[in-house]
């Protein structure tokens, strides 16, 4: 297929370059100019989308998505398909879709699960919403970026199961954070705690395959720094998209909120920003000092 990426950041890149290894023609634009290995370079985003089959975003946020979207419909042909991976919120999925389909653009909201590490595996997990014929039509494409790729519904679907499910997360890593923490002051071996919980009713992806506490289970961020796979501003976004949708729908998430608050104040009060979102376990750790 002839493939557009507009966004070739810490995700886009290794995602776009597996894309060309896989024999697809790539064309990329990114404002910062990086440019993965296979990648044809475009002059901007209008260039990158020219007579492509599929248009790949991969972007920070709902206004820099709903910018981009703006900006290469006008220059997309009909009958191709517009696939956003960005994570951003449901409302806005919907109302970008609503104008593609107007335009005669089928589109896809495939948020990614996974993280950096993920992107350049080829091992993410996509929840994809959106047109279920251009699903099938781009289904090779999530084979090769990801090991798995589900459709959850209509457009917004996806955004949706990305929300609950990084709220999941941020959630029970907070809670693995809190229980090292707790340990360290009760005098508990790390590791004991570890070969407990990942064996028994507490364990979690948080704790069995991306433990906060270093040297402890598989090698994690936390072995390495904190340096992230997954960083804790990201996860603050995506918990607040969570608290958006859950004020727009009426739902009560007291553990979401909960959890939005510790990031909130974790990103912007301690050193959080720059550092994976595992980090989060110094918090406790400083408590039990």
């Amino acid at each position: 297929m002839n493939i557009g990426f507009i966004g070739l950041g810490n995700m886009g890149g290794p995602m776009a370059a597996n894309l060309a290894a896989a024999g697809h023609r790539v064309t990329g634009f990114d404002p910062s100019g990086v440019l993965p290995e296979g990648v044809t370079a475009a002059d901007d985003a209008k260039a990158a989308v020219a007579d492509t089959d599929v248009v790949i975003l991969m972007l920070p946020n709902g206004a820099i998505v709903a910018e981009a979207t703006a900006e290469v419909l006008p220059a997309m042909q009909s009958g191709a398909v517009l696939v956003d991976c960005s994570t951003i919120d449901v409302e806005t999925t919907r109302r970008l879709a609503a104008r593609a389909e107007a335009a005669g653009i089928a589109t896809l909201d495939a948020p990614v699960s996974g993280g950096t590490t993920g992107a350049a595996k080829g091992t993410l997990t996509f929840m994809i919403g959106g047109d279920a014929a251009a699903f099938e039509t781009t289904r090779p494409l999530f084979d090769i970026m990801g090991q798995k790729a589900v459709f959850c519904g209509p457009a917004g679907a996806g955004q949706a199961a990305k929300i609950c499910n990084n709220m999941i997360l941020g959630v029970t890593m907070a809670a693995t954070c809190e229980a090292f923490g707790l340990a360290d002051r009760l005098g508990l071996d790390r590791q004991s705690l570890f070969d407990v919980v990942s064996t028994s009713s507490g364990a979690s992806w948080s704790m069995n395959t991306y433990c906060p506490a270093p040297g402890v289970g598989p090698a994690s961020p936390a072995d390495d720094g904190y340096r992230p796979g997954f960083a804790a501003e990201l996860m603050l976004k995506d918990l607040r998209l969570g608290q958006e949708a859950a004020q727009v729908s009426g739902v009560e998430t007291p553990m979401g909120r909960t959890a939005c608050d510790l990031y909130t104040a974790f990103v912007d009060q301690a050193e959080g920003r720059g550092r994976d979102f595992s980090a989060l376990i110094r918090r406790y750790e400083d408590q039990s000092a």
